[in-house]
C-alpha cells in the first residue's frame, strides 16, 4: 500500500513539473512570437486615415489606423509601401511611400507627406480627410539590414528622401543591442523644407555618441550655422565615415541630387558594394 501510495506521488509531481514545463513553453513562445502584420504583398488593403497634422504650408503627418490596437504592419527595415489613389483628373495613381513609424509603434502607421502643386498623389493626400481610406500594399524594396552588420551608416538625403532614413536610423538606435553609428546629411532648399527636423534633432539628443546630422540649405536664414548650397565632396568626407569594408552609405533624393552624390562617392573611392540608393 504504501509502494502505491508512493507510485502515487511521484506520477502525481511528474505531471505537475510537465504541466508546469508546457505552460512555461507556451507563456515563452507566445510572448515572443512575432506578431503577423497587416501587409499584403500582392493585393491592396484600405487603412482608415485617423488623424492628420498640418506640419508646414505643403507638408502634413498623416496617421492610419490598424486593424487592432496591437497590429503591426510588419514592414521590415528600409522597406516601403505602395501608396494608390486618384489624381485631380480622377485617374487612378500609385506611388511608393516610406512610413516614419516602426513595428514597435503598435496600431498605426504614419506618413509625413509633401505635396506638391503638379504632384499627382499629392493630390489624393490633399483631399484627404479624417475617416478617409488609403489604399497600401507592401512590403516593396530591395534593401534587407540586419543589426550589427556594418560598423557605421553615412547617409546622404534630399527633401522627402528623408523618409526611409529616419526609418532606418530610428529601428538601428532603438535597438539596444545595435551598436551601429549613423551619419547623416540632409539637405534641402530652405529651412522650412525640412522634414521631421524635431524628430532628427530629438534623436541627436538622445544618442549623442552614435547619431550625428548635419543640414544643408540652399537658401539658408541670415543666422545659419549648417552646411549651405549643394552637399559636396568635401562635406561627405567631414560628415560620413571614410571607406571601409564595415561601412555602408545610403542615399535617396531628387535624380539630379542622386546623380551628383555617385559621382562624389566614386571619387572619394566608395566603392559599390559600400553604396545603397533607395
Amino acid at each position: 500500500m504504501d509502494f502505491l501510495e508512493s507510485m502515487d506521488t511521484q506520477i502525481a509531481g511528474v505531471a505537475v513539473a510537465l504541466l508546469a514545463i508546457a505552460v512555461a513553453a507556451l507563456y515563452f513562445f507566445s510572448y515572443n512570437k512575432k506578431p503577423k502584420g497587416c501587409l499584403d504583398p500582392e493585393n491592396f488593403k484600405e487603412f482608415k486615415l485617423v488623424k492628420r497634422r498640418q506640419l508646414s504650408h505643403n507638408v502634413a503627418k498623416f496617421r492610419f489606423e490598424l486593424p487592432t490596437p496591437t497590429s503591426v504592419l510588419g514592414l521590415p527595415i528600409g522597406q516601403h509601401i505602395s501608396c494608390r489613389g486618384k489624381d485631380s483628373q480622377g485617374d487612378e495613381v500609385i506611388k511608393p511611400y516610406t512610413p516614419t513609424t516602426l513595428d514597435s509603434d503598435v496600431g498605426h502607421f504614419e506618413l509625413v507627406i509633401k505635396m506638391y502643386p503638379q504632384g499627382r498623389m499629392s493630390h489624393h493626400f490633399r483631399e484627404m480627410r479624417v475617416g478617409d481610406y488609403l489604399a497600401v500594399k507592401g512590403p516593396k524594396g530591395r534593401f534587407r539590414y540586419q543589426p550589427g552588420e556594418v560598423r557605421a551608416f553615412g547617409m546622404l538625403a534630399g527633401g522627402s528622401g528623408i523618409t526611409p532614413m529616419f526609418q532606418v536610423a530610428r529601428a538601428i538606435l532603438e535597438n539596444p543591442k545595435d551598436k551601429t553609428k549613423v551619419h547623416l546629411i540632409y539637405a534641402n532648399v530652405t529651412y522650412e523644407d525640412i522634414l521631421v527636423k524635431e524628430e532628427l534633432d530629438g534623436l541627436a539628443a538622445n544618442y549623442p555618441d552614435r547619431f550625428k546630422v548635419y543640414y544643408v540649405l540652399n537658401q539658408p536664414p541670415e543666422s545659419w550655422n549648417g552646411g549651405v548650397g549643394f552637399v559636396s565632396k568635401e562635406m561627405i568626407q567631414t560628415h560620413c565615415p571614410a571607406p571601409g569594408p564595415d561601412i555602408r552609405i545610403l542615399r535617396c533624393g531628387p535624380p539630379p541630387m542622386n546623380k551628383a552624390m555617385a559621382a562624389h562617392l566614386e571619387a572619394l573611392e566608395y566603392a559599390p558594394e559600400m553604396q545603397f540608393q533607395f
